[in-house]
């Protein structure tokens, strides 16, 4: 994995997820180690609208095919494709973790392809409506 720049947690989502990946044996949670590790914390009622939080609604691009997706990002058990849910321990997931509208980042797939995603929009995310408890 190749990254641009840091990304931003909460602080609940920072506990929660460093459980998660520790509770994990599998690459993906050694991914979201890694992604946690280069993270900056903040404050839930602090993080700014645009990042990409657990729960948040989330528009993005894949930069070599110019396919759009929308997703929500979650945990393992509210994970349903067929809804747009996916899962913080797949590899996309681990991905989108923490990037700012605009940022891109290069993620190697299982397959070792690499996948260049990029951030278009943020349509919900709790922190921004208020909602500290998802």
């Amino acid at each position: 994995m190749e990254s641009q720049s840091r990304i931003f947690v909460t602080d609940l989502d920072y506990q929660r997820l460093s459980s998660l990946a520790a509770q994990t044996e599998s690459d993906t949670g050694l991914a979201l180690e890694e992604e946690l590790s280069r993270a900056n914390v903040i404050a839930q009622k602090d993080i700014p609208a645009n990042v990409v939080t657990m729960n948040s609604r989330v528009r993005f691009v894949d930069e070599v095919t110019g396919q759009e997706q929308e997703m929500t990002l979650v945990y393992p058990k509210d994970a349903n494709l067929e809804k747009g849910q996916i899962s913080i321990l797949a590899p996309i997931g681990v991905a989108l973790l923490g990037l700012s509208v605009g940022q891109s980042i290069d993620w190697k797939l299982p397959n070792g392809a690499v996948k260049k995603l990029k951030v278009k929009e943020v349509l919900f995310q709790p922190e921004s409506q208020g909602n500290f408890d998802l």
